[in-house]
């Protein structure tokens, strides 16, 4: 007698966003499937809001408004919603729905173990289906470490690390320069060790 098939349960968009409007936790859908998002670190959460605080004058300077994990991002329609840590949006579009971002300008995950490589990969590879996305930052929160993904003119994604003491992320159609010893501030994540050659 062979094993019975697991079953998944799936779910409408309808009825996804109306297990979000009455659920505390939040979930990502996609294709139908609905998952559960853990709760974050305190490191995590101290190198969010530091990543804020040196976005927030830039952006309004040029329009655009800054989100947190707690606003939902549909990065494709009635097929993948998910809510990234840092989000930004220069789009008016985006000012009419008090839950959805359509046209982020900017996506930034802090990586956590059990996330990570989905970020890099799988996630990663739909957010670079969005038009309007031409950052993407993904923050270690075990080393002083901000993986840079920036598309150019040409579409095509340009990558830099920025690592240690002397690192700033500097985005500056958005505003922003931000030493990485400031948005590591007060957390007890410790800067990249470069081990000697020998």
């Amino acid at each position: 007698m062979g094993q019975a098939e697991v079953q998944t349960r799936r779910y409408t968009p309808a009825e996804y966003f109306a297990l979000e409007a009455q659920s505390e936790m939040r979930h990502e859908y996609f294709e139908g499937e609905v998952f559960a998002m853990a709760g974050a670190s305190k490191p995590h959460n101290l190198i969010k809001g530091n990543l804020i605080a040196g976005l927030r004058a830039g952006i309004r300077q040029r329009g655009c408004r800054l989100f947190d994990e707690n606003v939902r991002l549909e990065v494709k329609e009635n097929n993948y919603y998910t809510y990234p840590d840092v989000l930004v949006s220069c789009d008016p579009a985006d000012y009419h729905d008090p839950y959805l971002v359509r046209q982020p300008v900017l996506i930034a995950e802090i990586l956590s173990p059990s996330t990570a490589e989905y970020d890099r990969t799988t996630k990663f590879e739909h957010y670079q289906k969005l038009p309007s996305l031409r950052h993407y930052l993904l923050i270690s929160q075990s080393a002083w470490i901000v993986e840079w993904f920036r598309r150019d003119e040409a579409g095509q994604w340009i990558y830099t690390l920025l690592t240690g003491l002397d690192g700033v992320l500097k985005i500056l159609d958005l505003g922003l320069v931000l030493p990485l010893r400031e948005l590591y501030d007060d957390t007890d994540v410790a800067p990249l060790r470069v081990l000697p050659v020998s």
